[in-house]
């Protein structure tokens, strides 16, 4: 019997005239460029519209030529609207129509930025947490109030239906795509390759007063952070970190949360579980021994965290991606 290659997990993206160059070339950055070396295969991506194309992008520059019809969608694992230029508009009915088909169907569906306005507008946010861009958060709660809109955090998985906030929240969510579907060895592959960060939370805020450095040289919170993140295995408590700082426990948790948009201990129980998710994913070690190597003392406790953060228990991930990897 000859033998069938696995099926390409299909990512489409929806765009119409005026889309943000930006937030589709996420799209294409993180799910159009092929992987072999991680992973074979990789998504297929294509990019599709209701609208006649050339599709115009919102720079006015350049204009999209090669597009696929919307009849695309229908053949979607995955659908990510990049944002969605006619936000105050109504879409066009068959737009809609096959967006509604798509959720029906079990299609996984991601908005960055815009694009929320349109799976509200298809009645698909409806008692849902979603999110947007912080300008227009209000504006998506006022217009569609059945959406429970969260308007300070960087991405939403709500399950079928996840949301990002504006421009690089997009990066955000569609490395958590990655990270669901392959696991975090391989999306923190991905985000080397882009040269940003492995994850930031979702629950994160959408903007701090400055990022946390990369050279640890020029500023005392990129140290402690290096320093963090290799003694996982250590008590961490708020007073140790800030003393590394030579800062006040109080100020070293202003400066902090200002910088990164978190707690120092929320940033810290999700290191934690990043670890262990690697751990999982690339050791035999017993779940007992991956808890005490990330700081969590016991299985039990990991076990608590990763629940509450992954929505699963430490065995069953790794025996996704254990078997994704062998």
């Amino acid at each position: 019997m000859a033998h069938r290659s696995p099926r390409r997990h299909v990512v489409a993206a929806l765009i119409s005239h005026g889309v943000s160059p930006f937030e589709l070339a996420v799209g294409c950055e993180v799910f159009g460029i092929q992987r072999p070396e991680l992973v074979d295969p990789w998504y297929r991506f294509v990019v599709c519209t209701a609208d006649d194309p050339p599709i115009r992008s919102s720079w006015g520059s350049f204009s999209i030529v090669d597009v696929a019809p919307l009849s695309a969608l229908s053949r979607a694992d995955t659908i990510m609207i990049p944002a969605w230029p006619a936000r105050c508009r109504p879409a066009a009915p068959e737009v809609i129509a096959a967006l509604q088909r798509a959720q029906r169907r079990g299609a996984r569906i991601i908005t960055v930025c815009s694009g929320a306005f349109l799976t509200a507008q298809a009645g698909l946010l409806d008692g849902l947490p979603a999110t947007t861009h912080w300008m227009y958060a209000d504006e998506l709660a006022e217009q569609f109030p059945a959406v429970d809109v969260r308007p300070d955090v960087l991405y939403v998985d709500a399950g079928q239906i996840l949301s990002s906030a504006g421009t690089a929240a997009g990066i955000d969510l569609c490395l958590h795509v990655v990270r669901q579907d392959h696991g975090a060895e391989v999306a923190n592959a991905v985000a080397r390759r882009m040269v940003v960060p492995p994850q930031r939370h979702g629950g994160q805020a959408q903007f701090a007063e400055a990022p946390v450095p990369a050279c640890p040289a020029e500023d005392p919170l990129a140290a402690v952070v290096e320093w963090a993140v290799e003694h996982l295995d250590q008590e961490l408590p708020i007073e140790v970190l800030a003393a590394r700082a030579a800062m006040s426990p109080r100020t070293f948790a202003r400066r902090f949360r200002s910088a990164t948009g978190t707690t120092p201990l929320q940033w810290v129980l999700r290191q934690r579980v990043l670890l262990a998710q690697r751990l999982l994913e690339t050791t035999d070690e017993p779940v007992e021994r991956v808890a005490q190597q990330v700081g969590f003392g016991s299985a039990a406790v990991l076990r608590e965290h990763f629940g509450r953060q992954l929505h699963t228990t430490p065995q069953a991930y790794r025996r996704t991606f254990r078997q994704k990897s062998a």
